[in-house]
């Protein structure tokens, strides 16, 4: 008797027990994201401060125009005003903070607030991320549909495709195109814009190799799940194998690769900063090259740590969706 009136409390027990899991992995997944992003910060500063050259003569010379030796006198006052003479230790504990207050610094190349120029120039390049993520999966889901799953010589060369896509280098890929279809065809801007027109092939360039990445994966997950028993059930109950492949198995094949998607936006965002410099493209990757070549460490730190926090952001939430909604991901708990 008592062990059929127990009986209902125990998927109760199962469902609270495997929501509480879900907490602490979601808890625990925080966690790392925040280790990450201290360890970013960490390292983003110790190589900023070791690089050769005085900063506050660096300074000096911005400002006035001049690259000349500073006296004693002159570094004095800089030292003092941003602690440059303090310990190392004593620095870092104020540049943490400062970027805890959401403080980026001051660039003393442009004369201005390091976040403001990162406001204005980060939508150019969110845009060309989120566009070449759009051209990726336009890529690789008709291409994973048509070939996977299908005789073995076709899913093989759609495999090896993928691998050559996946592998070319965005560098290559952008200068192949500007040389052929902006100074050969010239059917685009040698000089990127903010237009479709500017656009179009850098988000080319960097969804090449995405794509292959993208594809690779919706087609070990798409071949994987033509042999589960589900399609076999629907099979069975009269449904053609197309049916099959369109309703049941895609919907599989796409979690782990929307999954992707999320590295996929930081890994878009810190390689449009090499592709925006090849196209002469507005947007984060001008500027740090700029500031780069100009030793304008405030600016150099700040989008160095931006696009790391988007990146680890960005990830962190996907994760999270998908141990929420994946049924195989709640049953690993």
């Amino acid at each position: 008797m008592s062990d059929v009136t127990n009986q209902p409390d125990t998927p109760v027990l199962a469902g609270a027990q495997g929501q509480r899991s879900r907490v602490r992995r979601v808890i625990s997944r925080i966690g790392a994201a925040l280790f990450v992003l201290w360890g970013t910060i960490t390292v983003t500063f110790l190589v900023l401060a070791v690089l050769p050259g005085d900063r506050a003569t660096i300074l000096l010379n911005i400002t006035s125009g001049q690259v000349i030796e500073r006296t004693a006198e002159e570094l004095a006052p800089i030292n003092a005003l941003y602690g440059f003479d303090k310990p190392i230790l004593e620095q870092y504990g104020r540049y943490f903070w400062q970027l805890a207050q959401g403080d980026m610094g001051f660039s003393f190349e442009l004369q201005r607030p390091v976040s403001h120029i990162i406001a204005e120039q980060l939508t150019p390049t969110f845009t060309l991320a989120i566009a070449a993520l759009l051209l990726a999966w336009l890529i690789a889901l008709p291409w994973t549909l048509l070939t996977a799953g299908k005789s073995r010589r076709l899913s093989a060369f759609g495999s090896a495709m993928e691998t050559i896509m996946a592998g070319l280098p965005q560098y290559w890929i952008g200068i192949l195109l500007l040389i052929v279809f902006a100074i050969g065809l010239r059917w685009f801007p040698v000089v990127g814009g903010s237009s479709w027109a500017g656009t179009l092939l850098p988000a080319i360039t960097l969804a090449i190799p995405l794509a292959g990445f993208i594809g690779h994966t919706l087609r070990d997950e798409f071949e994987r799940s033509l042999q589960e028993p589900f399609v076999l059930s629907a099979r069975a109950r009269g449904m053609s194998l197309g049916s099959v492949r369109r309703q049941h198995v895609i919907r599989h094949a796409l979690i782990p690769a929307i999954t992707l998607s999320g590295w996929a936006i930081g890994n878009l965002l810190s390689g449009a900063v090499l592709v925006e410099a090849v196209f002469a493209r507005p947007g984060l990757g001008n500027v740090l090259v700029n500031a780069v070549s100009n030793k304008d460490f405030a600016l150099v730190s700040g989008i160095v740590v931006l696009i790391s926090f988007l990146y680890i952001l960005i990830n962190l939430v996907v994760d999270t969706i998908s141990l929420l909604v994946d049924p195989r991901m709640r049953g690993q708990q």
